[in-house]
């Protein structure tokens, strides 16, 4: 029997194994669209994700690698170990807004299916729950503690509005999201003006420093600014004053450069008006998103194969202005997040009204299709000789350089 008979064969025995999981795949969806929780409180999501791959003979934990919101269930012992990647926090007051229930319920589908030829096709089907997507940096604490280390590739599909997207030469924005807080002296403003420091002053500077350092960036770097504190009585010098900071880039190093480069704007600002100042990053920083080649590639031919049309994105986009922390997984390991539309939707992510789309026969449409696609992804990968090759010199690599010392710096990550 050829290759190309027995992928064949292969596939149709994963099609036929979702099929059967389809009733628990859905409801999945539609519990956790109707029970939202947000980042790092996501208790009941992980354990009805555990419930199903429990039910289906997966050896499951719930929380895991430090999170007590994470879930790792494990299916077959497989030289080819593949990690499916489920989110499920939603977006605090609109739920899951940007289709997280989508994404767990699609990749627990593929994992289900995958199962089906865990044998045949020698794989160990990892479904990695990875809490606080939104905020927080899961995945980002995930790499660290070594949740990645063993696996080959990682796959999840992320859901958008309107029509299905050929991903091929996309990718998403970095963020990096830090405060910047500046200290000065209270004094009456009236009184004794000349006594205080005024802390918002230096936020006021390092703003406008800022602002003239966007001359100088590369294109499609996006830069906001927020004044979190800046005093509350109008005859009262304030004392301390706090900046929200965020950059994004499709660069890696660029990004870390223009943080850098706002971080010498605050430092500047502080010595101008007399003030100290400090700096925090409450979560990791979310890095560009690298779109393994080989691996979208069989994506876009697979979901292709469920009848779906894509088109291509319009030039110059770049995969859009989102920000993911599976950009922080793929670029140490080969990885895909490609998207899978809510077809006819209306409502733009992170809106009340995409919230209402990811709920519904589209939606339902939409976690089915991913989840054989993402499926039949790894069936192909699988079979491919070359590309497993690829694969597995990938993850050696990795763990060679994993031994090495790693050169330091924000929004830098070695797995």
């Amino acid at each position: 029997m050829s290759s190309t008979t027995t992928s064949v064969t292969v596939k149709a025995a994963v099609q036929e194994g979702l099929a059967r999981h389809r009733p628990q795949v859905l409801a999945l969806s539609a519990q956790l669209h109707a029970d939202p929780e947000v980042a790092f409180e996501e208790h009941r999501s992980a354990a009805r994700v555990i419930a199903v791959l429990e039910e289906a003979g997966f050896d499951t934990v719930m929380g895991c690698y430090g999170l007590p919101t994470a879930v790792e269930a494990v299916y077959g012992s497989g030289s080819l170990r593949v990690i499916l990647c489920a989110e499920y926090d939603a977006l605090p007051g609109i739920g899951h807004a940007c289709g997280h229930n989508i994404i767990a319920s699609s990749t627990v589908g593929a994992a289900l299916a995958l199962a089906e030829a865990a044998q045949e096709l020698d794989l160990t089907v990892v479904l990695l729950g990875t809490p606080a997507e939104e905020e927080g940096g899961g995945k980002v604490l995930l790499l660290e503690a070594g949740a990645f280390a063993d696996a080959h590739l990682a796959l999840s599909a992320h859901p958008v509005p309107g029509v299905d997207i050929d991903c091929s030469g996309t990718s998403s924005q970095g963020c990096d999201r830090f405060y910047v807080t500046f200290r000065g002296k209270a004094s009456h403003a009236a009184a004794a003006p000349s006594s205080g420091i005024n802390a918002l002053n230096a936020a006021t500077v390092a703003q406008v420093a800022i602002g003239l350092l966007r001359q100088q960036l590369p294109d499609g770097i996006r830069i906001n600014a927020l004044v979190t504190a800046g005093g509350s009585a109008i005859n009262v010098i304030p004392e301390q004053a706090q900046l929200a900071l965020e950059v994004r880039a499709h660069d890696a190093a660029v990004q870390n450069d223009v943080t850098q480069k706002i971080l010498l704007a605050c430092e500047g600002a502080a010595l101008a008006t007399g003030c100290s100042w400090s700096t925090e990053q409450p979560s990791p920083a979310y890095l560009p998103l690298r779109q393994h080649e080989g691996l979208l590639e069989l994506w876009n031919r697979n979901l292709r194969a469920t009848g779906r049309t894509l088109i291509s994105p319009p030039a110059g986009s770049g995969g859009g202005g989102g920000s993911t922390d599976m950009g922080n997984v793929s670029q140490v390991m080969p990885a895909i997040h490609p998207v899978i539309a809510v077809l006819g939707s209306q409502g733009m992510p992170h809106t009340a009204a995409f919230a209402d789309e990811t709920s519904g026969p589209e939606a339902d449409a939409a976690v089915m299709d991913a989840a054989l696609a993402l499926a039949w992804t790894v069936v192909d990968a699988a079979g491919s000789p070359e590309l497993r090759d690829s694969l597995c010199r990938a993850r050696d690599e990795r763990r060679r350089l994993a031994d090495e010392p790693a050169a330091g710096g924000r929004g830098q990550l070695s797995c």
